[in-house]
């Protein structure tokens, strides 16, 4: 199993969303975070004074699938968050040892 975390634009999350939905993706967990990478941050004037934006609002998506829907998982993202433009974000893959249901008990695959 993997974890699939998605850092992307807000603007992208409906797109996204309705993407993995189409290719039976039935659960993610969705974040409201701030970072920068190479974008940096960027000035903004607000009232006439200028100020420093250090932090971007983004969304982290987290996404836990089947070792084998993990390429089609993170493909779909990569087409679909992608804008072409600075600030995309980023896509990480992570070996996720156990996930076990709480209401059923489930463990593996099956509570997925």
């Amino acid at each position: 199993m993997k974890l699939i975390m998605a850092i992307i634009k807000p603007s992208k999350l409906e797109t996204v969303r309705e993407a993995l939905s189409g290719a039976d993706v039935h659960g993610m967990t969705v974040s409201e975070v701030k970072g920068y990478g190479r974008q940096k941050g960027h000035s903004e004037i607000y009232r006439g004074a200028e100020y420093q934006v250090n932090f971007i609002p983004k969304l982290k998506l987290e996404i836990a699938v089947a070792t084998a829907q993990a390429d089609t998982v993170v493909d779909i993202i990569r087409k679909t968050a992608e804008s072409g433009k600075i600030g995309d974000g980023k896509i990480f893959v992570f070996d996720l040892e156990q996930v076990t249901r709480i209401r059923t008990g489930e463990t593996g695959d099956t509570a997925l």
